[in-house]
């Protein structure tokens, strides 16, 4: 999968490493800092250890994901095939996109030869920008994640009849967007009745044929629903498939829902979480604990390994966005809350 390892070596022959990283992120118009800068943290980290000679009991793994999203369709792609939710990678709706990334991976010389496959770690963490506003509304400088929130990535296809915009009166069409404006609306209601932590996106919407003065006879809406508690997401999940079957029989729309991918909401390990608020306290940093509203490469560690997360502010909390932005004291603040904790677990 192109990930890439840079290890260094413990006094102990055979420990299980202790891992830092993240991935370079590949939104179109993302920023210098998701993924990024938890990549640079833990390299930084590294050159710490190596300019201190600082003697490890534990053997340190600094990791770069190669991908987040790929084609939009499987995200953290680098770290999702290593804990395996993506073995579906080799599935038929995947597999001319698997064998373009294989073969781009190949082209730049970044495939490699170990398998890609969860391996024994002591602890993982994970340095990130917050992607939101919690901290820099709080005047908060660290982050102390206790999890990620669950979600789902549904495609609604409608389906109607394609028809001249003039000559066809309006009670005689079977427009998709008569069904489509309303379950685009139910699905922002139902995150409202779950706020604060309900989430409702509409990220993407294709038309067919899209012409100008053409009924469609198709719209495809891209829907995510997120929360952190998993009982209340597939509430909302159920609330949303019933608006769906509601609205396509009364505007005489046909109507499917394809479940694209699923994000199980995740709790950190409890214990590794200490570690971060411990360390960010020592150093006296301002700190809150936060539940990441985003997934993140830890989200598919934590199915194998301890895993812990550390959130430094962004500016306006924009992200995914090339004017995504941290300052220089925060960043640092973060990479040192990281050096401090893993630390504490590598010579533990």
């Amino acid at each position: 999968m192109g990930n890439i390892f840079a290890a260094r070596k413990s006094v102990d022959p055979n420990p299980d490493p202790v891992l830092m990283g993240s991935h370079l992120d590949t939104q179109a118009t993302g920023g210098r800092f998701d993924g990024v800068y938890g990549v640079m943290a833990g390299l930084e980290v590294m050159r710490v250890l190596a300019t201190h000679g600082v003697d490890l009991s534990a053997r340190w793994k600094w990791p770069r994901g190669q991908t987040e999203e790929v084609h939009g369709c499987a995200c953290h792609a680098g770290s999702g095939v290593v804990a395996e939710p993506y073995a579906g990678f080799r599935i038929q709706a995947y597999r001319q996109i698997r064998q373009e990334l294989q073969g781009e991976l190949r082209a730049y010389g970044y495939r490699g030869t170990a398998p890609a496959r969860a391996r024994p770690f002591r602890a993982m963490f994970e340095a990130h920008i917050e992607q939101g506003p919690i901290l820099e509304n709080l005047g908060a400088t660290i982050g102390v994640v206790a999890g990620i929130q669950g979600a789902y990535w549904f495609d609604v296809t409608l389906e109607g009849l394609a028809c001249h915009a003039g000559p066809t009166p309006m009670e005689m069409r079977r427009d998709p967007w008569r069904a489509a404006t309303t379950i685009i609306e139910s699905a922002f209601a139902i995150a409202k009745t779950k706020a604060p932590w309900g989430r409702a996106t509409i990220g993407d919407l294709k038309v067919s044929p899209g012409a100008r003065n053409t009924v469609p006879e198709r719209l495809v809406v891209a829907v995510d629903l997120r929360h952190p508690e998993p009982d209340v997401l597939e509430e909302m999940v159920a609330m949303f498939r019933e608006q769906v079957a509601q609205t396509s029989a009364r505007t005489n729309i046909d109507a499917r829902i394809e479940l694209i991918w699923h994000m199980p909401a995740t709790r950190f390990d409890t214990e590794l979480v200490g570690v971060v608020d411990r360390a960010a306290q020592d150093l006296g940093f301002n700190r809150v604990p936060i539940v990441s509203g985003a997934g993140h490469d830890s989200l598919h560690t934590a199915q194998f390994a301890p895993t812990a997360m550390i959130f430094v502010p962004c500016a306006g909390g924009l992200s995914h966005n090339e004017a995504e932005s941290a300052t220089s004291a925060d960043l640092a603040a973060g990479a040192n809350v990281l050096l401090q904790s893993v630390l504490c677990v590598a010579n533990n």
